[in-house]
């Protein structure tokens, strides 16, 4: 069953249709419309007095910051020569890519100019072709400010804009700090009355930080512990292609090096492996605090700011008015732990499972704070689901191992058949463990819906931001008096399922929240 109602949880008025929105963005050969790129504003935006705003241009260190982009494609453009032709080919590959680098950050900063309207951004390029690309103001759902080490150091920043997951992004590659605030500020105001531009400026808030302690929860996420794989192959590929190059190796140099490796002692080996085990969580830790160090979220001219990164530091920011929910998952490891991750739901985010993130890794206490000051608290307790639930969860984690063994006892194969029962087995705790997590909660004012073990989500949604609910039944769960409850949200991944509800706690929880929905097709 499906009802959906049009309207019904979508953003306020001055911005209609968030869920269903056109390309916030139009590129074409020719002037931009409606706008001139000329006039006396200094500031790029309308002035009183019907004054045209001036079409801008990054900042001249533009070219600096191209420069220090440019030595790490030399060094791959060298890398590549250097194992296709040699030493020779490598330094003429080198001196191409800084040639090339060279015209094109000139021809860009040269004819790439922006123009903040009063109701557009627009973007003009003249490179080849002349284009603009016009974004909406109302329509622009946050913008980012991220700073890479050359940037940092320069006292730039890259300004990134976003008008919605289908679309009409722009980028800016490197202004001022201050013009950045400046765009961040101006790009996400909204009207406001005499007496709130008289107001003095709101002052930040901050609403949760990562303690440096947190950083050691990385290796339970599992993410960051394929960096040494990754780190290893790089360097000993880049090992091989110098040696080949200088002519260091041989087949028999290669014969020699491959007996001397199996004729290790068991004992290094074992060193060895233990050696690069442990250095699994320790880098870990290291990609994981440079990406996220001083994660800090904070509340601003009407937005929830997070902040992060070490060598590269970025800011997102997300509307207050556009978060209509946040969702908290973790992993049997990080369960064990008490770590938990938090998102934020954004109606027409782009990118927003990074784009959306609060807190990466963090003690669950901490996390529910957080989740308070954004969104408010969660409805509590979870209602449990019947026991029809279980024995089906059980089923469905058992039943595929179980299959491929009675595949392989028909093909002949009884040590796949044994290895299949035994996965078989250890799939009963994790299905009791998959039941065991799911729940569903109303308090009047927000819903949240749980599932999962080895990736376990919690969605705690507004009522409000509810545009529809589906309600799913498979023939199993028609035997067993279950169904499946979606809840249709415009933010997020669209839809949070509360699964194997019982089939008449289904459509009375989603006439709970929304009763006029649900009414033409209830029998009372």
């Amino acid at each position: 069953m499906n009802v959906q109602e049009e309207g019904r949880g979508s953003p306020p008025s001055d911005d209609p249709g968030d869920d269903h929105i056109p390309e916030a963005s139009a590129e074409r050969d020719g002037a931009e419309p409606g706008g001139a790129e000329s006039g006396g504003a200094e500031s790029g935006s309308v002035k009183p007095g019907g004054v045209e705003p001036v079409a801008l241009r990054l900042h001249p260190l533009t070219f600096v910051v191209g420069a220090a982009r440019e030595l790490i494609a030399l060094l791959a453009a060298g890398a590549a020569g250097l194992a296709v032709g040699g030493l020779s080919t490598a330094f003429y590959f080198t001196l191409v890519g800084l040639g090339i680098g060279f015209v094109f950050h000139l021809a860009t900063w040269a004819t790439f100019t922006y123009t903040v309207h009063e109701d557009r951004i627009a973007l003009r390029r003249a490179l080849i072709g002349r284009s603009v690309k016009t974004i909406p103001r109302d329509r622009i759902r946050g913008v980012d400010i991220s700073a890479t080490l050359a940037h940092r150091v320069l006292g730039l920043a890259i300004v990134h804009i976003d008008a919605g997951a289908d679309g009409g992004e722009g980028e800016l590659n490197a202004v001022s700090l201050q013009e950045a605030e400046r765009l961040r500020k101006v790009l996400l105001a909204r009207a406001s009355t005499a007496a709130e531009r008289a107001a003095p400026e709101p002052q930040r808030r901050v609403l949760g930080r990562m303690e440096s302690r947190w950083y050691v929860y990385a290796p339970l996420s599992g993410a960051y512990l394929l960096t040494p794989f990754a780190l290893a192959g790089s360097l000993l590929g880049t090992l091989y292609n110098l040696s080949d190059d200088f002519g260091l190796i041989t087949r028999d140099r290669l014969e020699n090096l491959g007996h001397e490796v199996v004729g290790l002692p068991t004992l290094v080996v074992i060193i060895l492996a233990i050696l690069f085990l442990i250095a699994m969580p320790v880098m870990s830790v290291i990609v994981f605090t440079l990406f996220n160090w001083d994660f800090t979220v904070y509340e601003r001219d009407g937005s929830v700011v997070a902040e992060r990164g070490l060598m590269t530091r970025r800011s997102v920011s997300l509307e207050r008015r556009r978060i209509r929910g946040v969702e908290l998952a973790d992993n049997p490891f990080e369960r064990l732990a008490g770590v938990v991750r938090l998102g934020a739901l954004v109606t027409g985010l782009g990118d927003a499972a990074h784009r959306g993130r609060l807190l990466p890794a963090a003690p669950g206490t901490a996390v529910e704070s957080l989740a308070r000051r954004v969104l408010g608290p969660p409805p509590a307790p979870l209602i449990m689901h019947p026991r029809g639930a279980r024995s089906r969860r059980i089923t469905r984690a058992v039943a595929p191992p179980a299959g491929v063994g009675v595949l392989a006892v028909l093909a002949g194969q009884p040590w796949v058949a044994y290895g299949c029962a035994v996965v078989a087995l250890l799939a009963v705790p994790l299905g009791i463990d998959r039941y065991r997590q799911l729940g569903h909660a109303s308090d009047g004012e927000r819903l949240t819906v749980r599932s999962g073990s080895l990736r376990r989500r919690q969605a705690v949604v507004e009522h409000g931001a509810v545009v529809g609910w589906r309600i799913r039944q498979t023939l199993f769960q028609r035997r067993l008096g279950l169904a499946t409850l979606v809840v249709a949200v415009g933010a997020g991944d669209g839809g949070y399922p509360a699964v194997d509800m019982a089939e008449e706690d289904a459509p009375a929880f989603a006439a709970e929240i929304t009763p006029a929905w649900l009414d033409p097709f209830l029998t009372r």
